[in-house]
């Protein structure tokens, strides 16, 4: 037992060295560090790249698994539907009549006052709202039409709304009518009548425009305020919404139903609802579902191909780069929705008031569908929310829709864009530490140099410019602030495509002040240092938090971000002219889309000034100012 004891002894004793325990743990402690110290550029760099490549592997057909139903109350298919042939006809007479309505070019109140007169004919009340909100491109202004059927089995304490828009979704509100939609809803609410068994308040509403009726309505409907809308009241109310239907039909037949689902601001639906009609249009009516409008070219030969023809047919033949060029189409589509904070349609303005809505889409076709099959699709959806007994919550309100009955979890995708800002973060520490540390000689009292150190050198603690790197990133964002004031003003909407290089030009000048900063004193650390520390460190926090709340941009952000702020360094060597050309690539990175992007621009000040949309001054607020942080790290002489 001895010769046991005394074996155990010695390999501690190896292994800890020889002396004092805690120094021994002292020195390990130390050499960890060092190890970790050296080898964090090397861990950066493996950061950024599996993040990166986790980016690019989100389409794989590895990852991903088929949607299913949480919520046992909902009960999708269980029951009999009886949308005739007979309400069919009525559609089509409805749709007649918004026909003529449109060659003689009817106003919108007078489209508004005939839905009136329809649902009043269906013994359902009805009224009309005019709307009219002031923006800086002009006025805009509408009549809504709505009607509320009260339920006959509870007291109207919760609701269902059906939407229709009097303007499609394609082409995002291009103009082109939702004539058939609306047919849809009115027809729909003359069959609903009829029957006892709703549990729920059925509000119908036919919203003038694309989204700009519908959210005077819904704000309308909440009580809210919004500065710049004058709406009417609404006479006729109901209960809570739980969950909303809009139809968008466009053409005269469709052949799938599409799935449209973002909502302002980065927000998604409960997957439930979704889940729910997809299993009704598929098993219930024969009706196949694709995301968005994207009909797979595998199973339509008119469709155009995902692979470019290039490409040789040993690759475009395989089954998984097919299926990951189709995945890809619907993420980019969903990353384009999602990272600008803009609906995909008209349902997309529930979810800021906790409606799980999303909206049906018939993607036009020759055949075979047409009345018959959406108002089948529509009655059994309803009759599935009539079954709800509490809001909508088992299942995910976080999740990638990535081809029809196929979604991946948040844990499956976020890691990407955490893995990215931890890069950016580790980053940001090192500068920071490297600012505050030099490795200088060691002199002692009689001015001459100490060699009993290694190298006769030691690290020594220096001042670093706080402050200074403070102020220069909030005059960067107090800029931001201004450019956003100058970009949703009537001056900029009067004339972007002249006014938007004009701003490009002021704002690429205006940061060259900081070159009036006196530089630091040889004692101290730069002022570039401390600002790429800072400026990192921040992009990082914002990036790691907006994944969870908005991944697509977060995804954007770590694109645009991740490398081009860790790579700005400030040069002792480099010429003028090669900080200035490097400033200015900078520069339009940060402030390229006002002269590129006039007509997005446009359309992001629109939706901030009419749906409260936060990308317009998101971008000129944080994204801008970091961007410019940037450039100005390499332009700051060291």
């Amino acid at each position: 037992m001895d010769k046991v004891r005394n074996g155990l002894r010695t390999l501690k004793e190896k292994l800890r060295g020889q002396g004092n325990p805690t120094v021994a743990k002292i020195r390990r402690q130390r050499a960890l560090r060092e190890r970790v110290w050296k080898g964090l550029p090397y861990i950066r760099l493996l950061l950024f790249i599996v993040g990166y490549l986790w980016l690019l592997v989100i389409p794989s057909s590895q990852l991903g698994q088929g949607t299913y139903i949480d919520e046992n109350a909902l009960q999708p298919g269980q029951v009999n539907t009886y949308w005739s042939w007979g309400d069919v006809h009525r559609a089509d007479r409805v749709l007649a009549d918004l026909e003529q309505l449109r060659e003689r070019t009817a106003g919108s109140d007078e489209i508004a006052r005939y839905a009136v007169a329809e649902f009043e004919k269906y013994g359902i009340p009805a009224r009309t709202q005019q709307y009219s909100f002031d923006t800086v491109a002009g006025n805009i202004s509408g009549t809504n039409a709505y009607a509320v059927l009260q339920s006959p089995r509870a007291s109207g304490t919760e609701a269902i709304v059906i939407s229709a828009s009097w303007l499609s979704r394609t082409g995002e509100g291009d103009g082109t009518l939702n004539m058939r939609g609306v047919s849809t809803v009115i027809a729909l609410a003359s069959y609903l009548k009829k029957s006892s068994l709703w549990a729920k308040d059925l509000v119908f509403v036919i919203s003038d425009g694309y989204l700009d009726g519908m959210q005077a309505w819904i704000t309308t409907y909440h009580g809210e305020t919004q500065p710049n809308l004058k709406a009417e009241p609404l006479s006729l109310q109901s209960g809570v919404i739980w969950t909303a239907l809009n139809v968008d039909y466009p053409g005269h037949s469709f052949s799938h139903l599409g799935l449209f689902f973002e909502g302002l601001n980065g927000r998604l639906p409960n997957q439930d609802l979704m889940n729910a009609v997809s299993l009704i249009s598929r098993w219930t009516v024969g009706v196949p579902v694709v995301v968005y409008d994207h009909i797979d070219p595998r199973d339509d030969q008119n469709q155009p191909a995902l692979l470019p023809a290039w490409m040789p047919d040993v690759v475009k033949g395989n089954k998984d780069v097919q299926e990951y060029a189709a995945r890809a189409r619907n993420i980019r589509r969903h990353l384009n929705y999602q990272a600008r904070g803009a609906a995909s349609g008209v349902h997309g303005l529930f979810h800021q008031f906790r409606i799980d809505a999303f909206t049906m889409f018939a993607v036009p076709a020759d055949g075979p569908h047409g009345f018959h099959a959406i108002g089948k699709v529509l009655e059994s959806s309803l009759r599935t929310c009539n079954n709800l007994l509490e809001r909508l919550h088992a299942s995910f309100f976080f999740y990638l829709f990535v081809a029809p009955g196929t979604f991946m979890k948040i844990g499956s995708y976020l890691p990407s864009a955490i893995l990215v800002g931890t890069a950016m973060l580790f980053t940001g520490l090192g500068v920071w530490v490297n600012a505050g540390w030099t490795h200088s000689p060691v002199i002692d009292g009689k001015g001459e140099k100490v060699a009993s150190h290694r190298d006769g050198k030691a690290w020594q603690r220096r001042h670093r410019p706080v402050l200074q790197a403070v102020v220069i990133m909030a005059a960067t964002h107090f800029l931001g602030g201004l450019l956003f004031l100058l970009v949703s003003s009537s001056w900029y909407a009067a004339n972007p495509q002249v006014n938007g290089p004009i701003l490009y030009l002021l704002f690429t000048a205006a940061p060259f002040i900081v070159q009036a900063v006196p530089p630091a004193p040889p004692t101290h650390a730069s002022i570039a240092s401390v600002l790429k520390a800072f400026n990192l460190c921040f992009a990082s926090a914002l990036i790691s938090i907006t994944s969870v709340l908005n991944f697509s941009l977060a995804a954007t952000l770590a694109v645009f971000l991740g490398l081009p702020l860790s790579s700005a360094a400030p040069s002792r060597t480099s010429s003028s002219t090669t900080r200035l050309a490097i400033y200015h690539a900078y520069s339009a990175l940060a402030l390229g889309w006002l002269v590129l992007c006039p007509e997005e621009t446009r359309n992001a000040v629109w939706n901030w000034d009419v749906l409260r949309v936060w990308f317009a001054p998101f971008v000129c607020i944080v994204y801008v100012p970091l961007v410019l942080q940037a450039g100005l790290v390499g332009l700051l002489s060291v």
